[in-house]
């Protein structure tokens, strides 16, 4: 039996999770077999070697062409049978948002979702990179793949998912829209992984850093991991790291066996 824990996590800035020794800690305490990373905020040409190379562990950056912006990166005990960057789009893929790893048992979308709070505009390239992205993913399970996608979706599913429902309704993360993309997806035949062993749990994975609302708990869970309904009994574990300081997102995992 090949058991494999997979964690994902939105460090808001590798280099500052590293200079606070938070990522250091998580590899050598969690030791997870696949760490998935969002929001790097930095192209590999400024990381320090041991970021690059961390002991044990292959890295695989992707990078927005803006500098200090956007960002996902891999970290893996196991080796790939291939990585792909990006969904083939160029107007998602320059910012650097998409990871495709393929890992034999299972294809791994690590994904940093974009936010729409900005503007209308950014609104409208969220919804459009969620459909980009279900297209993709659709086909590749439609070929026969098993799929888990983690990552940051910046928007929270149901009103258990924030502590706050009532008053973020008209907010993006919490748009009638954007919940609706999640039911759609999830009904295509994908499972959200926490809800299997924690259906009524209020469980908060980001937390507003300015009005220090993680000393008070109130959050929202905006950071997923979905698997293809295939592999439901593969599945064992689902679990949030809230005591994982160092960003204002927490980490979260799952552990799959074979």
């Amino acid at each position: 039996m090949k058991r494999i824990h997979l964690v994902s996590w939105n460090v808001n800035g590798i280099r500052a999770v590293h200079r606070k020794g938070e990522f250091q800690s998580l590899l050598s305490t969690v030791k997870p077999d696949v760490l998935c990373v969002q929001e790097t905020k930095a192209h590999p040409d400024v990381l320090s070697e041991d970021l690059l190379n961390p002991p044990e562990y292959q890295a695989n950056y992707v990078s927005a062409e803006k500098k200090g912006y956007s960002g996902v990166a891999l970290f893996t005990r196991l080796t790939p049978v291939s990585i792909r960057n990006g969904l083939g789009i160029e107007r998602f893929d320059s910012e650097g948002r998409t990871q495709i790893i393929d890992f034999g048992e299972f294809e791994l979308y690590n994904i940093y979702y974009p936010n729409g709070k900005a503007s209308k505009e950014r609104l409208k390239y969220k919804m459009d990179y969620y459909d980009a992205f279900q297209t993709y993913v659709e086909k590749r399970r439609q070929a026969g793949k098993s799929i888990v996608v983690c990552g940051d979706v910046n928007t929270a599913h149901k009103e258990i998912d924030l502590a706050r429902p009532r008053e973020n309704s008209n907010i993006s993360g919490f748009l009638p829209e954007e919940r609706a993309w999640i039911d759609q997806f999830l009904a295509l035949g994908y499972m959200d992984t926490l809800r299997v062993f924690h259906p009524e749990s209020e469980l908060y994975t980001w937390w507003d850093v300015i009005t220090r609302a993680r000393e008070r708990n109130v959050g929202w869970r905006i950071d997923y991991f979905f698997i293809s309904e295939d592999l439901r009994s593969h599945l064992k574990e689902a679990c949030v790291y809230s005591e994982v300081m160092g960003s204002d997102h927490c980490p979260i995992g799952i552990v799959l066996e074979f």
